[in-house]
């Protein structure tokens, strides 16, 4: 029973240290959330822990703005679309459990989901706060691309390298106690 917790537990609380800064800085991590959300949807199989990792994200939201300082400047009527954003990490995760192994084929399946997982998020979450968050005026396609590949690559190589550093933690769980076990729970 314990041992099938410990792994939501980790990544909840690595969530909520590196969420609670959201871009990091020389004395905080970047924002790991991304990363966790696609970890957890390989390792965590059920739905419902799909709803406790995004009930963890909006209470370390919450805490962040209202014990932490945070300004909240990203809460606004895009916030709910972080649900279908976040969920397409989850869903490129669980796509990625179909190629485990340790054969080089896996990496590019990894990599390949974790692309168009990490894109779909940027997409639904950064669209939605442009369209929906009243923070900006008339936006046009032209101006929303130039936003999208200023911020899209920061996003992208945070949450890659975050997986990488999982994946490296995923061989060496394998190698020194046998393949870990995903949590049917």
């Amino acid at each position: 029973m314990i041992r099938e917790y410990f792994l939501p537990f980790v990544l909840l609380l690595f969530m909520a240290v590196t969420r609670y800064h959201h871009f990091g800085s020389a004395l905080h991590l970047p924002d790991a959330s991304w990363a966790i959300f696609f970890a957890a949807g390989f390792y965590l199989s059920r739905l419902r822990w799909l709803a406790v990792f995004l009930a963890g994200a909006g209470l370390i939201d919450y805490l962040a703005i209202t014990q932490g300082g945070s300004n909240g400047y990203c809460i606004s009527a895009a916030y709910p679309f972080l649900i279908p954003a976040y969920g397409s990490l989850w869903l490129g995760g669980r796509w990625l459990q179909r190629y485990q192994g340790f054969a080089p084929a896996t990496l590019m399946y990894l990599a390949m989901s974790a692309l168009v997982a990490v894109t779909l998020c940027f997409v639904i979450s950064n669209g939605a706060f442009y369209l929906f968050s009243g923070r900006f005026g008339e936006l046009s396609f032209a101006e929303y691309g130039v936003r999208f590949f200023k911020y899209y690559p920061m996003f992208l190589k945070t949450t890659l390298g975050y997986l990488a550093i999982f994946a490296l933690l995923h061989v060496l769980a394998h190698k020194m106690k046998g393949s870990p076990r995903m949590v049917k729970s």
